[in-house]
């Protein structure tokens, strides 16, 4: 029997996206999921095309071959990230920065030993206080992550490759609309566009435009995998958690749920179209051969994630990263045994309990 079709939708989330390598890497272990498409934001994005790129190395080898092939790419990737890391300290200070900031520390800003919480609470407050845009603090745009990703990715061969379909995104400065990057035009450029934070980096500049993170546009953006492939199935690697039960009131707490809503917003916004969509058709209010009636899945590592302060997104520690890696293989590994026979035939997300408002008035 052929494996099921699926298609991958994966958020961004700094070091996090490493939960997204276990699940990825279970997945691929696993061998009874065969993918479509992928789409991917930030950190998600760079997972991707990672996975994408060992598909491609391997193509025209047997379905093992390309597995471990894409297993192993993932794997060189998140390790080099963590050797990155460690060499830190030989860095100059001037070109160690982003990188600390994206995947690294504070402490490159503040040159202090604080908490990791205080650090990311001083930060914040300085750039907002002092108004230091990264046209001021990086005026060079220095970014060590693109070369890095020159090194591990040959995007030539990524682009060539049709047996999977790819999707980064980014947001469009000007419109704030998001900006799908496929084919010939997903480039290591059009990666750090998708995770371009703009307190930290230059906005990414592709053909005239400007772009910065795609996480307040799309994180992920569903909708290409809805009308690009064929599959019904999608699997979601949410790393960012929807809900939180303590409020919070410090600084860092405070900027940790703000940040947490705002990139949760576009996948809400997608995931209530997608009810609605559901409904109208379960009503016989749509025409079945036009409108697909899309099966959701979800590999939650939110709530699992929702322990580690939002710093720990820019850490690169070998321990964090392989923590997180482990976390994501079990998390998978449990979606699997619970929710594999459901592929291809039904939901198993609950929509309406988990993404939309309720939009009630009280008292009627």
């Amino acid at each position: 029997m052929a494996a099921p079709l699926v298609n991958l939708a994966l958020q961004g989330g700094g070091s996090h996206g490493a939960f997204t390598w276990g699940v990825l890497d279970a997945l691929l272990d696993d061998g009874r999921v065969a993918f479509e498409g992928i789409s991917g934001t930030s950190a998600g994005a760079m997972n991707a095309v990672a996975m994408a790129h060992g598909f491609a190395q391997a193509q025209g080898q047997s379905a093992l071959a390309q597995r471990e092939s894409a297993r192993a790419s993932l794997a060189a990737f998140w390790e080099g990230i963590v050797d990155m890391g460690a060499v830190s300290s030989s860095v100059a200070q001037a070109q160690r920065a982003p990188l600390d900031i994206l995947f690294g520390g504070f402490g490159a800003l503040t040159g202090n030993r604080q908490s990791p919480s205080q650090l990311l609470s001083d930060a914040v407050t300085s750039f907002w206080a002092s108004s230091v845009s990264p046209y001021q603090s990086n005026p060079l745009d220095i970014n060590p992550l693109l070369q890095f990703l020159h090194k591990q990715i040959d995007f030539e061969q990524l682009a060539a490759f049709q047996d999977l379909k790819l999707f980064v995104v980014a947001t469009t400065v000007t419109t704030g609309k998001a900006e799908v990057f496929s084919g010939k035009r997903l480039t290591a450029k059009a990666v750090m566009a998708s995770a371009c934070l703009p307190t930290v980096f230059q906005a990414v500049e592709i053909d005239g435009q400007h772009y910065w993170d795609g996480g307040y546009a799309g994180n992920p953006a569903i909708h290409p995998l809805i009308y690009q492939c064929e599959s019904r199935d999608v699997v979601l690697v949410q790393i960012n958690p929807i809900q939180r039960e303590k409020l919070p009131t410090t600084a860092a707490e405070i900027m940790d749920r703000i940040n947490e809503i705002t990139f949760n917003a576009a996948l809400m916004a997608e995931m209530r179209a997608i009810d609605f969509v559901k409904r109208l058709l379960m009503q016989g209010k749509l025409d079945p051969t036009r409108y697909k009636n899309v099966l959701m899945h979800r590999i939650d590592g939110g709530e699992i994630l929702g322990s580690y302060p939002a710093s720990t997104k820019s850490a690169t520690d070998a321990k964090l990263i392989h923590t997180l890696r482990d976390l994501g293989q079990a998390c998978a590994k449990r979606w699997l045994a619970s929710h594999f026979a459901s592929l291809g035939h039904a939901s198993t997300v609950n929509i309406a309990r988990d993404y939309l408002d309720d939009l009630r008035v009280p008292g009627r």
